[in-house]
Parts: structure tokens; C-alpha cells; sequence
């Protein structure tokens, strides 16, 4: 499947949060994501296939607004 799909951003929130949900499924329930530490939440979008952002662009708003998105996806699935 060689499809070109556009390159994930840090604004991208929602994009993020559906490629984490994709990657991790229901390893995390809502209350677990919202305990993921920033720290760790960076390492993984940094290394999500198609994501172009660097450390340095990462905010602390950008991270919030990706954890909240994160839990929306992982309810819809439920």
C-alpha cells in the first residue's frame, strides 16, 4: 500500500491523537492517558511514522490539547 498521506503536525491534534490511538489501541483508558507524563507523550508522537515536528516546537498547549483528543478517540472506540 504505497499511498501518500500528508505529513503529521504539531497542530495536527487530532491526527496525533488518532495515530497514538492507533499505536497503543486500549492500552490506555481515559484515566491512564491523562497520566501519561509529558515527557513520555513527546518520545512517542517524536517517533510516530509521518509526524514532522521536532522537540523544540512541542508546547505544553500542543501536548494538553493531543492528551484530551487521545481520550475522544479511545471513547469513540469504546
Amino acid at each position: 500500500m504505497n499511498h501518500f498521506e500528508p505529513p503529521i503536525k504539531w497542530a495536527d491534534h487530532e491526527d496525533v491523537a488518532m495515530a497514538l490511538y492507533e499505536k497503543f489501541g486500549d492500552d490506555f483508558t481515559e484515566a491512564k492517558i491523562y497520566r501519561i507524563r509529558f515527557t513520555d507523550l513527546l518520545e512517542w508522537i517524536l517517533t510516530l511514522p509521518n509526524f514532522e515536528g521536532t522537540r523544540e516546537q512541542a508546547t505544553e498547549g500542543h501536548l494538553e490539547q493531543i492528551q484530551a483528543k487521545w481520550v475522544y478517540e479511545w471513547r469513540d472506540n469504546q
